[in-house]
């Protein structure tokens, strides 16, 4: 047997065991200014990840690494109409404060409520008022003060813009770790996004235990994040650049399915990936031969006891802009009027989340049926599907040189 499949099946055991291998501990954090030996707890983190994007950063360039150019160039030429002429709408204010690292829009999202971690500048927050329409809302959520206030700004304009008759957007400040101290009530969103600011938490369980408390039963949570090809050092962790770059506080990709399980998500679906360049050499030197990559996974929340049997499922081709093929995420490409098997968690995110309906599901008898193996979950390694399609960024628009 390869060392691969040793490895996928290592992976799988652990998952299926529950083994929690996310990082044990809060980070620690310490400022050139401050004492180096004043531990520096989640407040710390926090405080210095507001001075990095709310006073230091006052444009995408003024990052160090190529993530966001990733979002831009990598990801676009795949996108479908709805969400390029959404993007094409927002405020060039608010699109060049915009620090994310990736394009986390899900389809069908007409009439949802929509919850975006760690708006920033609102970028995603206002292209998504576009796609949810008049009869959806968005709430965005972020920490940092000023990016609060200056997406509050734009509000009216693309009120304007999109021609509705009342703003269909809220922006709050508060923290994704505490989103019902933020007002965010349990079970009360269809759908969460978040675009490259997990990396920037120090408690990743708690945010990733909010998120699914505040979905409703058969809600996505897609998100982009940076993420790292092993567990990153403690010494990496404690410098303030490096984690306001997300490189300190990047997770391991494999930590994040037994993380996602633990609170109660499906199996993470891996969407796509982009290889992370750095191009600052001081930088490059500091993460030695840690690697990083850009993704985008989703997540469900399924009801109790609704996982069964596998199924046979059959896209109808009724979602408007895949009209012969809907790409569901980089394992699962469902073909019009084409049968296909599917095991029984794909199966149960199908018959319970907002894609029901655009689907004919035949569930098989768990009696006749064979058992399912172990999954093999290599094909959620973002490293390997950024190789895979040659996917890297080539250019920098973080660091504008």
């Amino acid at each position: 047997m390869s060392r691969i499949n040793m490895k996928c099946i290592d992976l799988a055991l652990r998952v299926l065991e529950g083994r929690q291998t996310f990082l044990r501990s809060p980070v620690l954090l310490h400022n050139k200014k401050m004492n180096h030996s004043r531990l520096a707890t989640s407040e710390g983190v926090q405080e210095n990840v507001k001075k990095y994007y709310g006073s230091r950063l006052e444009s995408s360039c003024d990052l160090q690494t190529s993530a966001a150019s990733g979002s831009l160039s990598c990801s676009r030429c795949s996108l479908p109409p709805s969400v390029t002429e959404a993007l094409s709408l927002v405020h060039p204010e608010v699109t060049k404060r915009f620090f994310g690292c990736g394009l986390p829009f899900p389809g069908k999202l007409k009439g949802c409520r929509l919850l975006d971690l760690g708006s920033g500048s609102g970028r995603d927050c206002f292209a998504f008022s576009k796609l949810v329409g008049p009869s959806g809302h968005v709430t965005g959520i972020d920490m940092t003060e000023e990016l609060v206030s200056a997406s509050r700004q734009h509000i009216g304009y693309h009120q304007r813009q999109f021609g509705y008759e009342e703003p269909n957007v809220t922006f709050v400040q508060g923290y994704m770790e505490e989103l019902e101290e933020a007002g965010i009530q349990r079970n009360s969103m269809d759908v969460l996004i978040s675009n490259c600011v997990i990396c920037l938490c120090p408690d990743k369980k708690a945010v990733l235990q909010q998120a699914y408390n505040a979905l409703k039963e058969g809600g996505e949570f897609t998100f982009s994040d940076m993420y790292a090809s092993r567990v990153v050092p403690d010494h990496m962790k404690q410098d303030p650049v490096l984690w306001g770059e997300g490189m300190g506080g990047a997770l391991f990709w494999e930590d994040l399915i037994s993380l996602a399980r633990s609170v109660g998500f499906s199996t993470p679906l891996l969407v796509s990936a982009s290889l992370i360049e750095v191009h600052n050499k001081d930088l490059a030197a500091r993460t030695g031969d840690i690697r990083y990559a850009s993704s985008t996974y989703r997540l469900f929340k399924l009801p109790e006891r609704s996982v069964g049997s596998s199924a046979t499922v059959t896209y109808k081709g009724t979602e408007a802009e895949a009209p012969d093929r809907l790409d569901f995420d980089s394992s699962h490409r469902f073909e019009k009027g084409v049968a296909m098997r599917v095991n029984a968690e794909m199966a149960a995110i199908l018959q319970n989340s907002r894609f029901a309906e655009d689907f004919k599901i035949e569930m098989l008898d768990n009696h006749e049926s064979k058992p399912e193996p172990a999954p093999q979950l290599c094909h959620l390694n973002p490293f390997l599907l950024a190789e895979k399609r040659g996917s890297s960024v080539k250019q920098c628009s973080k660091t504008c040189k």
